[in-house]
């Protein structure tokens, strides 16, 4: 496929099977909120041989842990727009993150909009972070091989951990993993108009990112919106997926772009033809991505 934008034909097809998979999550209501934050997501996906639940300081969080020596540790934030989805609800891409790079996952119930705006998610995936590199000897992973993950909004809270913590000075971290990352706050691009209504549309996306800011301006914040930041220079490697039909493909770009252009190592993969949320959705090509994250962070924890 040359065209990265032409819709997958096999996605055009599970589309048109159920035209309703493609209907943009809608309202943020008090009847549906508990639906889309659910405790329990699908059946499990993955084996992995120990999965327990645990807190952080309140925070929930839930560690996976594979048989073998762990390769490092990924502290996981879960998708949704900053205002649904939960630990249970992505419980598969924890496992196959988990799976494919041999690490220690630590999974993040941090709070959520509109009850809990910005920055109390991003405070709480911060919180949970820093226990990660301080206990990561306990949980078998060395504290220097910690890297961050996320999906959608939770590649947004990845990326701004990475520059909270650079910018603080005191926890380096190895990696982060931005899986079709927010990083533009409520800037419109192109890819925004070209997808607008394949699984998120704009006006979902204003709602969530309305929700998460509760009305402030915060696109030139760079812990809310981290394109907007001065320089990236000084932040962990980087592997940056975006998918070729997905609307936040452009901004995941331009965030990769700017990572390169100050100096940060950079491996950027689109996956042609497939829209947001496809790894969460196990697509088929979602395979092909998790094999790919999970070469690149053993590859980055290997390198240490």
């Amino acid at each position: 496929m040359t065209d990265e934008g032409t819709l997958d034909p096999w996605v055009a097809d599970w589309f048109a099977a159920d035209p309703n998979r493609a209907v943009p999550f809608a309202e943020l209501s008090p009847e549906i909120l508990p639906l889309a934050r659910g405790p329990e997501g699908g059946p499990v996906t993955r084996e992995i041989a120990e999965v327990r639940d645990d807190h952080v300081d309140d925070i929930p969080i839930r560690i996976y842990r594979g048989a073998g020596e762990p390769t490092g540790l990924v502290v996981y934030f879960h998708g949704g727009g900053y205002c649904i989805g939960s630990i249970g609800l992505m419980d598969n891409v924890a496992r196959e993150i988990a799976h494919w790079s041999g690490a220690v996952v630590v999974s993040v119930g941090y709070r959520l909009a509109p009850e809990n705006p910005y920055p109390a998610g991003l405070d709480d995936c911060e919180t949970v972070t820093r226990w990660a590199v301080a206990n990561a000897e306990n949980l078998g992973a060395a504290p220097d091989r910690v890297a961050v993950a996320g999906e959608s909004a939770g590649g947004n809270l990845s990326a701004t951990v990475a520059l909270r913590l650079r910018d603080a000075g005191d926890v380096t971290l190895a990696g982060q993993v931005l899986l079709y990352p927010g990083t533009a706050g409520s800037v419109v691009t192109d890819s925004m108009r070209e997808f607008d209504g394949l699984i998120l549309s704009l006006d979902s996306m204003a709602m969530f990112w309305g929700a998460y800011s509760a009305g402030r301006d915060l696109d030139a914040d760079p812990y809310a919106a981290p394109l907007s930041a001065a320089s990236l220079s000084g932040l962990p490697p980087a592997v940056v997926v975006l998918g070729g039909s997905d609307l936040l493909r452009d901004e995941g770009r331009a965030y990769a772009g700017r990572l390169r252009d100050d100096g940060v190592v950079v491996d950027e993969v689109c996956y042609p033809g497939q829209p947001h949320g496809f790894l969460n959705l196990d697509f088929p090509a979602a395979a092909e991505a998790f094999e790919h994250v999970g070469g690149w962070l053993r590859t980055t924890f290997s390198s240490i």
